[in-house]
């Protein structure tokens, strides 16, 4: 500062003005010489370190509990005095009557405001409570939330006023996040002519000590100014710095709202002058600025119809809750906007709208630490892995159609992307080995940016694989059903170990082996794809005997078994190297490695996942021998339970290493977790599967970070149907994997695309989307056998693609598609 005139020094403002530094204290009133158009750019460009093109917005019902308040602001009609004839508060059935409106129109949200603690002020407060069964108002706020979240479905959001740590934590279970704005950090607001004078409960340390006690809570927090009630923009600095030092001890606040004082006939301040756009956007961009960049920074669009594009390119990156069923009941005449209004306003700004819940994606993606245990279910159960809303119903393994919205969006031509994005694709185009945050970066694309990766997947697949989509004919056996394991994702094994598990056990005899491996023959099959669980009576001269039997029936079939979990478990219980063990399969006949049991490939997942099979460090082991010993696999991820994008990048850039030293892995086959009958998920811990979305994206980014070390990314009929596989086929993915014959795994955990795809079915799909089909081997040879002549009658219900000899996704641990 200037000591002759206490200014800020340009010094001073150009430091502030960095969009990657964290602001002094001093650098912070620095902000108040800033001019605006500099101030919104260093915003912005802080802003998108953190969200890029994404603005987000909660589709909600306000529920206003009561309207009277022991409070007194002077700007405020939300809160009034008591009338005749007009009940203190809503009753529980009005309460469900809004909710259960919203519900229908879309709504995940029920905002709850209300007055503060009107019963320390009016007897009529005091008296209906009674009546009500309640001595406080917020233990009846406490019970409608309950009852409206079980009851409706609806995530209950509270902004009650002033609370200690046990109204708090009586809160934090039944609500998914609260909420108290500070409005202003400056004491002499309070004081006689001021907006908050009579308002005991606005009193500046009162309401912080409400913030800190919810980040003690462990409490997801919403907070944020008031402009225009008569502070200067240094006490807005206080009040921004004041909420930062909170959040910087216990990192719960999701959002800084900056909202815009409105004046309102009837009040106090009816004529005070409301501040003007260019003191909201130079707020919201000091606060932008002043916290870290992934700081959810929002602006109410109703309180500024006209000024959206300019609250966007200040830095907000949320438009907080909007109702279409609702009005605002704090500032009744200022409509929200109409939601596809909302979203035409966002995309003239550059940006795309996105839907997410009550609680913010950072924290919905850390419920076991943000979220009471009695509710973490619903919130796995209504997110996607990034934690932001799911908008539609599909999943793996369904019937459902996948998404009108997103198959538009993979066939929409000369898609525009951020130049981030653009450069990532570039780069992956060129066979650069990208990094974690690139990956993730493209599992986040949306809109427009969704398809420009696809068309960029789809243009190397075309650069690689030409216009041909392979497949193969081939059978699955799952030996057995029996397993020693328990992998929370399992529908298929069966044992002590399994959980709740539908079906009985079995174990084949060789000869029932061999009978089936002839059948498959008969029928035109090159391979049988073999996999089971791990038998505690089995040991590696189990697996060499399957080979040999497997050989003795038909020489010519080509054997694609034994998930690396099996080749390690066999090589223990023989007590020789895993090298030796390989050798031996090789030996009676094995010709190459399914890459199942791999799940995600970070030890973080999988101990919850399958905390007693391989580590990821043992299962890359088990792959860099095999290879070494002449024997290719294939390579898989079951994806879309409990881990996030992040853990996608780690395994797609640990196979891309392994890739590099081996050249061993001739596909990778994405499988999506079906959810429905997986011990995980029906204990209410999982989601319940990718999105759509994010499906797709899984084949189209693992094209690109593979390239050019794996040419080909192979999609799963079983788990997506025919339509979801051609959208995958448009976005990367070369190779529909096998006919499969017999299809348990994904079957076990609930999907309903058939156990079967004829060949005929096959081609016929592939030729819908105007590429030519191959019937290829294992190996990606051709074949020299047609898979038509023996083929059955078609079976009513068989879905259209499968992944070769991965069959399904779903709750299973390391069988060929033990979700694995």
């Amino acid at each position: 500062m200037n000591e002759k005139d206490g200014k800020p020094m340009a010094s001073e403002v150009t430091a502030a003005l960095a969009p990657q530094r964290r602001l002094t204290h001093e650098e912070a009133h620095a902000l108040t010489g800033a001019g605006l158009e500099a101030l919104m750019q260093a915003a912005a460009a802080r802003r998108d370190l953190a969200h890029g093109a994404v603005v987000s917005y909660s589709r909600k019902v306000f529920i206003p509990l009561t309207q009277l308040c022991r409070d007194s602001c002077h700007y405020c009609t939300f809160a009034q005095a008591p009338r005749k004839g007009q009940a203190a508060y809503l009753t529980l059935d009005q309460v469900l009557a809004i909710a259960r409106a919203g519900a229908a129109a879309g709504c995940k949200e029920a905002l709850f405001t209300l007055g503060d603690k009107p019963e320390q002020r009016y007897r009529v407060a005091r008296e209906e409570l009674t009546r009500l069964g309640h001595q406080t108002t917020l233990s009846y706020l406490a019970e409608v939330a309950r009852i409206t979240f079980e009851e409706t479905g609806l995530l209950p959001h509270v902004n009650p006023g002033l609370l200690d740590a046990s109204d708090l934590a009586a809160l934090r279970k039944v609500s998914f996040s609260q909420g108290i704005m500070l409005e202003s950090a400056a004491e002499r607001l309070c004081a006689r002519g001021g907006p908050h004078h009579g308002s005991p409960d606005k009193k500046p340390a009162a309401r912080l000590e409400t913030i800190r006690l919810a980040g003690e809570a462990a409490v997801p927090f919403t907070s944020g100014i008031l402009i225009g009630i008569g502070e200067t923009r240094a006490e807005r600095i206080d009040a921004l710095l004041a909420l930062r030092d909170l959040n910087d001890r216990y990192g719960h606040i999701q959002e800084i709202i900056v909202q815009n004082f409105r004046p309102k006939p009837g009040t106090r301040m009816a004529d005070a002058p409301a501040p003007s756009l260019e003191e909201h956007l130079w707020t919201i961009a000091a606060a932008r600025l002043l916290f870290e960049p992934e700081m959810n920074i929002q602006a109410p669009p109703n309180l500024s119809p006209g000024s959206l594009h300019q609250l966007v390119n200040a830095g907000i990156n949320d438009w907080g809750g909007v109702s279409p069923v609702t009005p605002d009941h704090v500032n009744p005449e200022a409509p929200w906007p109409h939601l596809d209004s909302l979203a035409r306003a966002t995309r003239y700004t550059g940006k795309l709208l996105a839907e997410r819940l009550a609680i913010y994606p950072a924290y919905a993606r850390q419920a076991e630490y943000w979220v009471d245990s009695g509710l973490r279910t619903a919130l796995l159960h209504r997110v996607d892995t990034d934690g932001f809303a799911r908008t539609d119903g599909w999943s793996p393994g369904v019937t459902d159609a996948p998404p009108a919205a997103d198959l538009a969006l993979i066939t929409a031509t000369h898609p525009a992307s951020r130049a981030e994005v653009a450069s990532i694709l570039a780069r992956a185009q060129r066979g650069e080995t990208l990094d974690e945050h690139d990956i993730v970066r493209l599992f986040r694309a949306r809109g427009e940016e969704f398809s420009s990766v696809c068309a960029a997947a789809n243009e190397l697949r075309s650069e690689v694989n030409g216009d041909t989509v392979a497949y193969v004919v081939n059978r699955n056996i799952n030996y057995t059903n029996i397993c020693s394991y328990r992998c929370q994702f399992c529908a298929f094994a069966k044992g002590k170990a399994s959980e709740d598990l539908r079906g009985k056990p079995y174990d084949l005899p060789l000869e029932e082996i061999q009978r089936r491996v002839r059948e498959a023959w008969e029928r035109g099959a090159t391979e049988v794809c073999m996999q089971g669980g791990i038998h505690p009576a089995y040991t590696g001269a189990t697996y060499i005997d399957i080979c040999r039997a497997v050989k003795a029936a038909v020489p010519e079939m080509h054997i694609h078994a034994f998930s690396p979990l099996e080749v390690w478990q066999g090589a223990r219980t023989l007590g020789i190297p895993l090298e030796a063990f390989l050798s031996e399969l090789k030996h009676a006949g094995l010709g190459t490695l399914p890459g199942t049991a791999a799940e995600i490939l970070d030890d973080e997942i999988r101990a919850v996942l399958c905390s007693d099979k391989v580590k990821t460090a043992e299962w890359l082991q088990v792959m860099k021998a095999a290879h070494g010993a002449g024997l290719r696999s294939t390579a898989t991820i079951m994806f879309g339970h409990i881990e996030k994008y992040e853990h996608w990048a780690r395994h797609l850039l640990r196979l891309r290493a392994l890739q590099t030293e081996t050249g061993g892995f001739t596909e990778f086959v994405p499988l999506p977790f079906v959810h429905m009958e997986a011990p995980l998920y029906r204990k209410g811990r999982a989601r319940r599967g990718p999105t759509f979305r994010e499906t797709v994206l899984m084949h189209a980014v693992a094209r690109l970070a593979l390239h050019p070390l794996i040419p080909n990314v192979q999609t799963s009929w079983v788990k997506l149907g025919p339509e979801g596989v051609k959208a995958c086929l448009r976005s990367g993915a070369n190779d529909l994997g096998g006919t499969l014959m017999d299809e348990t795994i994904s079957r076990a955990a609930g999907a309903s695309h058939g156990q079967e795809m004829t060949p005929a079915r096959m081609e016929e799909l592939i030729r819908s989307i105007g590429r030519s089909p191959r019937e290829r081997t294992t190996l990606y040879g051709d074949s020299t056998r047609s898979g038509r002549s023996g083929a059955p009658a078609e079976k009513a219900g068989a879905g259209a693609a499968a992944p070769a000899c991965l069959g399904g996704n779903s709750a299973i641990s390391h069988v060929v598609s033990f979700q694995s």
